[in-house]
């Protein structure tokens, strides 16, 4: 794997409380994650940022993830660097592990978003280029205008939306995909294959349904979560082993649900 990244992160996506993400981001250092996940779209990274600042963890053992280039967000792609400047500022740090370009709709170019995003990279600014909510052909578009891997491609996946185009094309070019809304906003609780594990091994469905997506080679999951039992109870997904039978019921899940399908998203 071209790049180092702890296998479960903390999303922090939240539509009510940021403030709130502030004790999230340091509960779960406390736990024990180590790759934290925001956006410049979400409004918290200052207080991601200062979750992580006021944490005993050092800050270079945390593997930090933001993500700018929304459909809205910035007006014009001239504002590019100036909107992955302002992520760094907010969060209160020199640099990010990893940068995603959010979402290849409304202001998103290829070829002046990817080269602005290599810029930075090349300054130092971000150690690692990222891509979310990309299709296969903005992928391949991607490794064309770049003179660097994509690192990460997010996008929604679990259970419900296993995704194996774009898991084998991670696997192809040797990059992780990172899941978000990996619980499926709560409906993996009501798959009989993930309660039926979660039963046998006496724990949550959550947990199973991540340990379900850790199974899978080049994938990675940023659950969002807030209070610290359901916080620790997602982390002990990376050392829940299901059984390949428990694993094959739940690949032969055929019900599918997309929860994030905004009418502008690239795939409609």
């Amino acid at each position: 794997m071209a790049i180092e990244m702890p296998r479960l992160g903390l999303g922090t996506y939240t539509d009510d409380d940021q403030k709130g993400r502030y004790d999230a981001v340091k509960t779960a250092l406390d736990v024990g994650y180590r790759h934290v996940d925001t956006a410049q779209v979400y409004e918290n990274e200052a207080y991601v940022g200062a979750g992580i600042a006021d944490s005993p963890v050092s800050r270079d053992d945390v593997f930090l993830a933001t993500k700018t280039v929304h459909n809205t967000v910035p007006e014009s792609t001239d504002l590019v660097r100036d909107a992955i400047e302002g992520c760094l500022d907010r969060l209160g740090v020199d640099s990010v592990e990893l940068c995603y370009v959010h979402w290849p709709v409304g202001v998103y170019d290829a070829e002046s978003v990817l080269t602005t995003y290599q810029e930075a990279y090349d300054d130092g600014l971000i150690d690692h280029i990222g891509v979310s909510n990309f299709t296969p052909e903005h992928l391949e578009t991607a490794r064309e205008v770049l003179d660097v891997p994509i690192a990460a491609h997010q996008f929604e996946m679990h259970p419900l939306l296993p995704q194996e185009e774009l898991r084998a094309d991670a696997r192809e070019h040797d990059y992780w995909a990172v899941a978000y809304s990996p619980l499926a906003q709560g409906a993996v609780a009501d798959l009989d294959p993930v309660v039926d594990a979660a039963d046998a091994h006496d724990t949550s469905p959550y947990q199973v349904a991540l340990a379900w997506l850790l199974s899978k080679e080049n994938v990675a999951a940023v659950p969002r979560a807030t209070g610290r039992e359901h916080i620790a109870d997602n982390f002990a997904a990376r050392t829940l082993e299901l059984s390949d039978d428990e694993l094959d019921a739940i690949d032969a899940i055929e019900e599918r649900k997309r929860c994030i399908d905004p009418e502008w998203a690239p795939w409609n």
